[in-house]
């Protein structure tokens, strides 16, 4: 079976990107979503959007709106990243994400969003990215990059494989939404609203129950950070084995595996240590301060990342639903001019309020069942992914046929 080269530029009613001029913010309105409302399942979480007017939405050129079997595309530093748009949402977003809109005649939408999600389509844009400290894909490039299209009927069938994958990686992803949702109703009742299992009977003595203690995280957890390998030693990446993470990999979830591993020797000529299974990892810097994570095999870090391990047991659970619950507060304490930026010693510094041991122990046998199940969840979704990647390629090379 022939399948066809073509551009981008050539399957698309129209390539654009987000509006130029930065809007004006509000509380509430139309969802303004930027690269970071992206999450790792290629999807938009609008959790902690920002909003827009309808009038500055209503003003935006129809081109730049995004509707149904659109596809979002991140052009600007954490470039690369498709979202297949599958219902009508009203939404506007950054200049920093491309739209494009596929010509239904030519190409089925979804085959071409994992055309945009296959590695070899990410190479090629990675090789005519511009720039060093934001490297950047322009619109111009995007119209000329290439795809291999074969008939209609089978971009159909490739995407109806792919997609049962996707379909299975989003049920998962619900029932994880629920596991989170109860374990932060739990928090917040026991521990913003103080009803927790016994509370009629304890004092509160200015606005701690008695009992309770205030101590600082050096006194919770150890702290370390980490560190990158030159990239001058190629060696150091190219054959590693031991798991690298990054802060833009952190999603308040488990972390089973890293998009870069670098070597023993690696390892030993940069500041990055080992820390094991069951650590909580906080993102320190930028864009993605505050974006949390627990290990969940042996790994290191870069040094944008600041790593607890719990001190007790018992504290786990609370620490880390601590600090889901405590973001905002940890990224005010950022300093900085460019862009804020926290450190293992303001950290190591900050005041957490603790539970009596008793609170602290039923607290955590409810969320340590929840956070088990949530792993199991997460690691389901680790091996689709993984199954679904590595069946892409071969899809589309028509080295499988479908």
């Amino acid at each position: 079976m022939k399948w066809e080269k073509v551009k981008l530029g050539d399957i698309c009613k129209s390539i654009a990107d987000g509006d130029h001029q930065a809007p004006k913010k509000q509380e509430s309105g139309i969802p303004f979503i930027t690269i970071s409302n992206i999450d790792s399942n290629n999807r938009i979480d609008f959790t902690n959007c920002l909003y827009v007017s309808e009038e500055y939405y209503d003003a935006i050129n129809d081109k730049r709106k995004a509707s149904k079997d659109d596809i979002l595309y991140s052009v600007v530093g954490s470039f690369g990243v498709p979202v297949l748009i599958k219902e009508n949402l009203k939404f506007a977003f950054q200049r920093h994400i491309a739209i494009l809109r596929p010509d239904t005649e030519k190409i089925f939408p979804a085959f071409m969003y994992y055309c945009i999600l296959a590695r070899d389509f990410y190479l090629q844009a990675d090789s005519v990215a511009i720039g060093s400290a934001q490297r950047t894909i322009t619109l111009g490039a995007l119209n000329n990059m290439q795809l291999s299209l074969p008939p209609l009927p089978v971009q159909q069938r490739i995407a109806s494989i792919l997609s049962a994958y996707d379909d299975l990686i989003e049920n998962n992803q619900k029932q994880i939404n629920l596991l989170e949702e109860a374990a932060q109703r739990l928090y917040k009742e026991w521990f913003v609203d103080l009803r927790f299992p016994g509370h009629e009977n304890v004092k509160i003595v200015d606005g701690v129950p008695e009992g309770w203690k205030i101590k600082k995280i050096e006194e919770l957890a150890d702290t370390m950070s980490g560190g990158t390998p030159t990239r001058s030693h190629e060696e150091y990446y190219s054959s590693g084995e031991i798991l690298w993470l990054k802060t833009k990999e952190l999603n308040d979830g488990f972390i089973f595996d890293t998009e870069e591993k670098i070597t023993e020797a690696g390892l030993k000529n940069s500041s990055a240590k080992l820390f094991e299974k069951g650590c909580i990892i906080l993102a320190m810097y930028g864009a993605t301060i505050g974006r949390l994570g627990i290990s969940s095999v042996t790994m290191c870090c870069n040094q944008a990342c600041c790593v607890l391990k719990i001190k007790e047991k018992i504290l786990f659970e609370y620490v880390y639903l601590w600090l889901v619950n405590n973001r905002e507060m940890l990224i005010s304490r950022g300093r900085g001019s460019a862009q804020s930026n926290l450190s293992q010693e303001l950290i190591k510094q900050i005041e957490v309020r603790i539970p009596s041991d008793g609170v602290l122990i039923k607290f955590s046998n409810v969320v340590d069942k929840l956070l088990k199940n949530k792993e199991i969840l997460e690691k389901q979704i680790s091996f689709l992914r993984e199954a679904r990647d590595r069946l892409l390629p071969k899809l589309m090379s028509g080295e499988i046929e479908a």
